[in-house]
């Protein structure tokens, strides 16, 4: 594979780069933080005014139809600047499934997020260890859903859930639930954006909810695949930036009259740091352009390389920056503390490393990919 973007997505980066650098700033990322609000609206909707919300939605919908790789383009631009807008949930969760696999119908749903005038999210969690998938059972000419559902972004902001659920009789099928039907319960989330446990008691799905029209695994497939590339994407982004926040530092701050930089022991922690940064891009990198070209014999292998950096050296690497910060690196009114809550955050969507390390090790050993059929 070619590690270098193509013109088209050079000009994606450089495009997200400037409207976030514009959006994003320090004053206006406080101001948020001090409003309560789920997202900062007004970014949102100028991300959606110049076409990146529909980057990667068909073009029914009003998008450019592109792919995994432009997603993690647009994500890791966000996690650079921290910045405080749904796009993990409504582009990964929601519109990558949808535009794979949704009836024209579905896809046209897609409508008013390409315009920023909705979010969608979906789930892929469980409580600790458990299938992450509820149950379904068809009911006359709809389902009936059942079970429990964790970590899920902004599902009470949301137009629409994208529920997984294995029906009786078929396999695991994805299905487009509204929240004002599900009981949800807010989650704790160290980057202050709204998380929810979904509760499904005989929540009633009709005839159109199913993604797709059918419960083969694939739609889930795509779902979860796209959880794991976009957090990763995200997650390059913030360590990223972090480092650039590290480095800066370092040159400029001073110590018994010399820049902390000119310190050996300095130079060796920030460049295992980069080391952890350029680890994480390349397993992101390379799984995101096997996501895009569909290449099924090692993706996923290569995606759950990319979650234990994310979820292992990143943060390792995280806690160096703020070691080489000082005390400064503690205090919550110095932006690297988004970071470091970012890539916490991330990492707990990802389940752990451990999870992530189990998922290999089951990949290698032949298993089958989990919970499809």
């Amino acid at each position: 594979m070619d590690f270098d973007l193509d013109e088209t997505q050079t000009d994606l980066r450089e495009l997200a780069a400037g409207l976030l650098t514009r959006e994003a700033t320090t004053a206006r990322l406080e101001a948020h933080e001090k409003s309560n609000a789920p997202y900062d609206q007004a970014a949102w909707k100028a991300l959606a005014q110049a076409g990146l919300l529909g980057v990667c939605l068909p073009e029914e919908a009003g998008g450019a139809g592109l792919g995994a790789v432009e997603l993690a383009v647009i994500l890791r631009e966000i996690g650079v600047r921290a910045a405080p807008l749904p796009a993990y949930p409504a582009l990964a969760l929601a519109a990558a499934p949808i535009a794979r696999h949704g009836t024209p119908a579905q896809r046209a749903l897609l409508g008013p997020l390409a315009e920023g005038e909705a979010i969608m999210t979906g789930a892929f969690r469980a409580p600790g260890a458990g299938d992450p998938v509820a149950a379904a059972r068809p009911d006359g000419d709809g389902h009936v859903l059942d079970g429990v559902l964790t970590f899920v972004p902004y599902a009470a902001e949301s137009a629409l859930v994208l529920v997984p659920a294995r029906v009786a009789g078929a396999g695991v099928g994805v299905f487009l639930v509204e929240p004002s039907t599900l009981d949800l319960t807010p989650h704790l989330a160290a980057t202050g954006e709204p998380m929810y446990r979904i509760g499904l008691a005989g929540v009633r799905a009709g005839p159109d909810a199913l993604l797709g029209g059918t419960a083969d695994g694939a739609a889930w497939r795509t779902l979860r695949r796209h959880a794991v590339a976009g957090a990763v994407a995200t997650a390059s982004g913030v360590i990223a930036g972090a480092l650039d926040l590290t480095t800066e530092y370092v040159k400029t701050r001073e110590q018994f009259g010399r820049a902390l930089a000119q310190f050996q022991a300095v130079t060796m922690q920030i460049s295992d740091a980069y080391i952890a940064r350029r680890a994480l891009d390349v397993a992101m990198w390379a799984g995101v352009w096997r996501l895009a070209v569909s290449a099924e014999d090692d993706v996923d292998e290569v995606l759950a390389i990319a979650g234990y950096n994310a979820c292992d050296p990143v943060i390792r690497a995280l806690y160096t920056c703020q070691h080489l910060h000082g005390g400064i690196g503690l205090d919550v009114t110095y932006p690297l503390h988004r970071y470091f809550a970012w890539a916490k955050h991330l990492g707990h969507l990802l389940g752990g490393a451990q999870a992530q390390l189990d998922a290999v090790g089951d990949l290698l050993a032949g298993a089958p990919a989990p919970q499809e059929g």
